[in-house]
């Protein structure tokens, strides 16, 4: 693991005597004139009919003989090999699965999919969108493919598809969400054959030998390396001026740092781009893109406030003086915003309009990023200033990506970015079929280290790592198809074990599970929790209430089950059956002292303390017995009741003290855990109707219309 910072790094030469700088230089547009022959490359190529690129084709050859591990660049046309791949299924009558991480990308891909199937064709599956589920084509989220493999396993019967696609391969090693990949290359029958796109796999082999391991079939890897599009780093100088970031020298063409940018590092008295604590003025930086012809361009940014704040430092100096694509660039966004009235009056607007630059965070309602991102792969926006969310699933590249940090915020410490985390940012510039060639442009500042960005640029993609996790969820539905034995046998087949039987732990530090008995050991710790609630009998089968409890496949099962049990759960108050359980889905700490009474109904406040009290004793077992539990916060629980009782956006937005993007999740969240209650009807008819009625007081502009 690499170290957190506690403090970020000041020992870079770059950053010695920050506090110590002149004042920020007067930016005036210039550049090095080796970047001459570099600009004059710039432009769009010339239109040529489509020819797939080899990698392509051999990846489609793969497909017919085995599973295939595509690994190539953002942008290189993986997502072309998919549409190919199931196109050929569906001509002869089969059934396709295409599952990607992230709500919008399954989007993005159920709009490109239904348009060249026809809509009839596919059907979108997220847990929010449940359109034409029986379609032989399905978009949907990893999630709920991994729910269908379970209900197969359940109902002994196979998978109704012929063909399964995973899309951003690579989260397999993401902590969070990487156990969900995992189970579905373990559970998926080989003989549906599984296609993976991923730009970001530095060992494809050993996870190709995994599955060749589990699967007993040939798993192929194709490669490519080249990038469509080329990419050039640049040094945006205090000054103004553009530099090379790094040169090629020798008759080997090693890239070492630019002599000029080297000389900047090792300047005891740096100029600077911005006042200590202040983000440089983007509208200068902006006039400089613009002048050589490097626009349009993603900000990279550390945090929501500077992609918004951002906005406000591009000033008259910025508007846009072509009438013509002011004119253009004006209708679409009065097309996009009628089908969300919400956006009309939104905060940002004027910038987006006026001066073609967008900010684009999870801040932001879904719909708002929607307006963006069409906008920005339109080619209609100057400059987005986004956080590094975008670099991963987002799919609107630019001619420039901008970097102002080296290192990004992990959720719990900063970190120097990796190999993954800047392939994936550089990724976007460089458009396919728009640029002759694309730039990655660093920014001095307290957290740039150029020398790990001159590193980066030349670094293999990151190791893929097991995060395999025991949960309650996973527990309860291998229960319903599974004996203990025959899950021990499914735990041997985790990438984890193989990695261990592969004598690699040593090598691979980024493998946490230090034995192979591991898993047992955990899956065997919450089987006898569920044992010790009545959950599973003492022969190891799943009791009543353990076979509707398996059916919560939500954060918080058990407690929730407790809660259904204890019968504590108001059945016959939409909005306050919404409420109790949005305090069950956020996660953020709420300071529920500064929630005003006069804001939370009795009722409400009734309701949430004995909910709290008759789950009291469960959680504190849960926690003795090694388990984590989140604490239910009151704030999450006032505000949804506020929206489901149909108040207005506004009033509930200060309720909820959150951005827009937060509330919305939390929306959609709590409405995802009440579609599980809804499947609850056989066993508890009122809560499933209340639910029903709930979920329908949700659902409702600004939320709705970011789905139609």
């Amino acid at each position: 693991m690499r170290k957190h910072y506690k403090k970020r790094d000041l020992r870079r030469a770059e950053n010695r005597n920050f506090k110590h700088r002149k004042k920020p230089l007067r930016i005036k547009p210039g550049s090095d004139p080796r970047l001459k022959n570099i600009f004059s490359e710039i432009g769009v190529p010339e239109k040529a009919p489509f020819q797939p690129d080899p990698f392509q084709l051999d990846a489609l050859a793969a497909i017919e003989r085995g599973d295939c591990l595509v690994t190539a660049p953002t942008g290189a046309g993986k997502t072309w090999i998919a549409e190919e791949a199931i196109a050929k299924i569906h001509s002869k009558g089969g059934r396709a699965w295409y599952a990607s991480p992230l709500k919008a990308l399954t989007n993005n891909i159920y709009a490109k999919l239904s348009n060249r199937f026809k809509s009839e064709n596919v059907g979108i599956l997220t847990g929010d969108r449940k359109e034409n589920p029986d379609a032989q084509i399905i978009v949907g989220t990893t999630e709920i493919l991994r729910n269908h493999l379970y209900d197969a396993m359940h109902l002994g019967k196979d998978l109704e598809t012929d063909f399964v696609i995973l899309d951003e391969a690579h989260f397999l090693g993401d902590e969070d969400r990487g156990v969900v990949w995992e189970e579905i290359m373990i559970y998926l029958p080989p003989r549906i054959p599984m296609l993976m796109l991923s730009a970001t796999i530095g060992n494809a082999g050993k996870i190709a030998k995994w599955l060749v391991s589990i699967r007993k079939k040939e798993c192929i890897i194709i490669e490519e390396k080249n990038r469509p599009v080329p990419l050039y780093p640049l040094f945006f100088h205090p000054s103004g001026t553009l530099f090379p970031l790094t040169i090629h020298i020798g008759k080997d063409k090693k890239q070492v740092l630019y002599k000029k940018v080297i000389s900047f590092i090792q300047s005891k008295n740096q100029p600077q781009l911005a006042e200590p604590g202040r983000l440089p003025n983007m509208g200068d930086i902006l006039r400089v893109l613009k002048k050589y012809n490097l626009l349009p361009a993603i900000f990279f940014m550390k945090s929501r406030a500077d992609c918004d704040n951002s906005l406000n430092l591009c000033t008259e100096e910025n508007l846009l003086n072509d009438p013509g694509r002011k004119s253009r660039l004006s209708m679409r966004i009065e097309n996009l915003i009628n089908q969300s009235p919400h956006l009309k009056n939104h905060r940002q607007l004027w910038q987006l309009k006026h001066l073609g630059v967008g900010a684009h965070h999870s801040g932001h309602l879904p719909a708002w990023k929607i307006v963006v991102e069409t906008l920005m792969s339109e080619g209609l926006l100057d400059a987005v200033f986004a956080t590094s969310t975008v670099a991963a699933g987002v799919d609107f590249p630019a001619r420039t990506v901008v970097i102002l940090n080296s290192d990004r915020f992990n959720g719990t410490g900063f970190q120097p970015l990796n190999p993954t985390e800047f392939h994936q940012m550089t990724g976007r510039s460089g458009r396919r079929g728009m640029d002759n060639i694309g730039f990655a442009m660093t920014l001095p500042g307290k957290f740039m280290d150029l020398r790990l960005v001159s590193k980066l640029l030349v670094s293999a993609p990151s190791d893929v790592f097991s995060q395999i996790r025991i949960n309650f969820s996973m527990v309860l539905n291998l229960l319903l198809s599974h004996t203990p034995n025959q899950i021990e046998e499914l735990l041997k087949k985790s990438f984890a074990a193989y990695m261990l039987s592969e004598n690699q732990k040593k090598k691979n530090r980024g493998l946490f599970i230090e034995d192979t008995d591991y898993l047992w050991r955990d899956f065997m710790q919450h089987l006898n929790f569920l044992k010790k609630y009545d959950y599973v009998t003492e022969d190891d089968v799943l009791s009543t209430d353990g076979k509707w409890t398996s059916k919560l496949r939500i954060d918080r099962p058990l407690l929730v089950a407790e809660g259904f049990r204890h019968d504590v759960f108001p059945r016959k108050d939409p909005a306050l059956l919404a409420a109790i359980f949005a305090s069950f889905v956020e996660e953020r700490e709420s300071d529920d002292e500064s929630v005003s009474r006069s804001l939370t109904p009795k009722k409400l406040l009734t309701a949430f303390l004995n909910v709290k009290k008759s789950l009291h004793s469960f959680s504190r077992d849960m926690i003795s017995s090694g388990f984590s539990v989140r604490p239910l916060y009151l704030r999450p629980a006032v505000t949804i009741f506020s929206w489901a009782s149909g108040n207005s956006w506004e009033n509930v937005l200060d309720i909820s003290e959150m951005a827009e993007g937060d509330l919305a999740k939390l929306i959609l969240r709590t409405s995802d855990n009440l579609r599980h209650i809804i499947n609850l009807s056989e066993i508890f008819p009122d809560a499933a109707k209340t639910a029903e009625k709930a979920l329908e007081s949700m659902m409702k502009e600004p939320i709705v219309s970011y789905f139609e």
